[in-house]
Parts: C-alpha cells; structure tokens; sequence
C-alpha cells in the first residue's frame, strides 16, 4: 500500500509540473507572436533596410560614381523617409517611357547647344542644374549662386542680378570643351524642376504677356505681334495677345518657323524634352513642383549640400496644382487646339506621371 501511495503522489507531482511547462511555454508563445509593440519593431527595421538599399542604387548607363562624387548618405526623418521611394519611381517611369518607341519624337532630342545653354554648373560641389524656366528656377539659381561663393547668402543676392548671366557667376555647361562637358555629365549630380505642363503654359503666358513684371518689352512688342498676324481668327479684333492665340501657336505643327525668330526667348514654353534632354542625359534627381516643399529638402541633402544653404522659404499654397484655374484658361478654347497641344507636350506628360488633362477626355 505506501508503494502504491508513493507511485500516485509521483504521478501527480509529474502532472502538475507538466502543466506548468505548457502555461508557461503558452505565455511565451503569445508575448513573441501577439505582441503589438515586438511587430512594430520588426516592421521599424525592414523600412530602415529599404531605404538604405535605395539610397544604394545606381541609375543604369550611369557610371558609378567615385567616393568624391557621391551624395551624402545621411539618414532621412519626416516626410523625407519615403522621398527615395518616390524619386527611383520618377526615374524607373522616366527609363520606361524613354524606351517607348512610339513616343520616341516626343521623348528624344539632340544634346545641342541649346540643351547645354539651359545647363548651370556649380564646380566648387560638382552639381549640374537644368533651368525649366516657370518651375521656381530663380530660387534654385540663388542657391547654386550662393554655392559658386558670388554672394553669402540668398537674400544678399539683387534680383537684377539672378538672370544676369555675366554677373551671377553661373557658368553654362556649353562655355566649356567638349571633353570637360562629357566629364561633368558622367560625374556630376544632375537635376531639374518639373510642373503640370499645361500650367506651365498658363504661367508662362500670364508673366510674359499679361504682367510682365521685369522690363522685357520685346515679348509685347515684337513676339506678341507675331503669334497675332499668324494665328489670330478674329483680324479685327485688337486686343494684345490672348490665351487662345497662344494656344493654336504652341500647338502648330510648323511652330518652329517662328521659334526661329523668338531665338531663346521660347525657353519660356517649349518642352522639358527640349530643355534638358532627359532621355539622353541621365539625371541623378527630378524635382516636382508640386512636392517641392519635400523634393527641396531632398534635393539639397542628395546632392551634399544641406549643411550649407537651405531652399528659399516656400510660400503656403504656391506650388499646388490649380486645376480650377487650368480648367479655366482651356474653357474658350476649341477641343481641336487643345488636343493638338496636347499632342506637343504628350511626351512631357507622360515622361513625368502628369494625368492627360480630364476637361481633354470629356
């Protein structure tokens, strides 16, 4: 009998300790698998780990840079821990629609002296800067002048001297040989500015046409006048250069005629493609003016250049796309000639993700 005793209080001590293993083994299980804040840490470390590897790669065709040239590797916070995402996305979609054989015409260009004149060089912090002009590319010239050592700061810089070309201390890539040109395109960061195309048309023409706020008469007087002999309707009606005018010139397949005559003052309206020549330039960053408060700051900190000058303060509202007044502006013209100026700029929609305009569906 105290065998059999002994036996029983032996089988119920192993019992209880079995049970004791598995609660125990089961609170483990659920502290490692269930717990919210142990995810959120697992989770916190792939997102670190991705945006390091973007940081990492480089644009194909494009040489890999030295240590010298490469953009400061610092970690991104806020809003600008997604931006490298972003700007492979841009440049991926940029790659893809260049190879698109159908809109090669709208896509490609020559690297001529007028793609290499839009080009600003900053040598002492090897960046090159295409000018966009109607994309806030004066602030982006002060900074590039204040980085040359011309002036200390921004705000020291006269506006009179910011488009003075032989005063700013910019020089324009094509002042130099075409070896040193071939250098500096393989080895510099590159970048430009974009914005919705046809906004920037509407912007292009309110400041050269309608306020022309510098003194720059030759657009009233002498491009203006043109556009009118050539595309007006109404020949009696009188009033300075309307929208519409604009529009049917833009939209000319035969425009280059005049262009020839506007010389460089057409900076102003043509094409990204035109300007910068993105398809056969490999540029390091493309900056959108409507994300400009976040594409800046990245801008600036890519190139290696954020502990030295910051990005002229960006007044609330400026850079949002205003489809009212988009819509507006296109209200009085005739669907052919909005569909034939689609048809100019449908590369520099398309290079850039812009949405083909809805008012040009309906």
């Amino acid at each position: 009998m105290p065998d059999n005793m002994h036996h029983q209080w032996l089988l119920l001590a192993a019992c209880f300790w079995v049970i004791f293993m598995f609660m125990v083994a089961s609170k483990f299980i659920t502290l490692t698998f269930k717990d919210p804040d142990g995810y959120g840490v697992r989770q916190e470390s792939l997102i670190l780990t991705a945006v390091t590897k973007v940081e990492e790669v480089h644009v194909p065709e494009e040489k890999h840079w030295s240590e010298e040239f490469q953009p400061t590797g610092k970690a991104f916070s806020g809003n600008l821990i997604r931006q490298p995402l972003v700007h492979m996305e841009r440049l991926e979609l940029l790659r893809n629609i260049c190879r698109d054989t159908a809109l090669r015409d709208l896509s490609h260009t020559a690297v001529s002296k007028f793609v290499l004149d839009r080009i600003f060089v900053c040598d002492k912090h090897k960046i090159l800067f295409c000018q966009t002009p109607k994309v806030g590319n004066t602030q982006w010239k002060k900074v590039l002048i204040v980085l040359n050592g011309a002036f200390s700061s921004i705000e020291e810089i006269p506006e009179n001297i910011v488009h003075d070309h032989e005063k700013n201390g910019l020089p324009r890539l094509s002042s130099f040989s075409d070896s040193e040109i071939k250098k500096r395109l393989n080895l510099y960061f590159k970048f430009f500015i974009v914005r919705d195309p046809f906004e920037r048309l509407i912007s292009a023409f309110k400041d050269k046409f309608v306020h022309n706020p510098r003194f720059e008469p030759w657009y009233r007087h002498e491009i203006a006048p043109g556009i009118i002999r050539k595309y007006r309707k109404n020949r009696t009606e009188t009033k300075g250069l309307q929208f519409e005018d604009f529009v049917r010139y833009l939209g000319d397949p035969n425009h280059r005629w005049l262009d020839v005559q506007f010389g460089d003052h057409i900076i102003h309206w043509v094409t990204y493609v035109e300007l910068c020549a993105p398809c056969e330039i490999t540029y390091s960053v493309i900056g959108h003016h409507e994300t400009l408060e976040d594409d800046a700051p990245y801008i600036l900190k890519a190139a290696g250049i954020d502990h030295l000058v910051s990005y002229p303060t960006i007044p609330p509202g400026i850079t949002v796309y205003n489809r009212t007044k988009v819509e507006r502006y296109f209200s009085g013209i005739s669907k052919r000639d909005i569909r034939r100026l689609y048809a100019r700029f449908e590369g520099d929609f398309k290079l850039f993700g812009y949405r083909e305009p809805d008012f040009l569906l309906n």
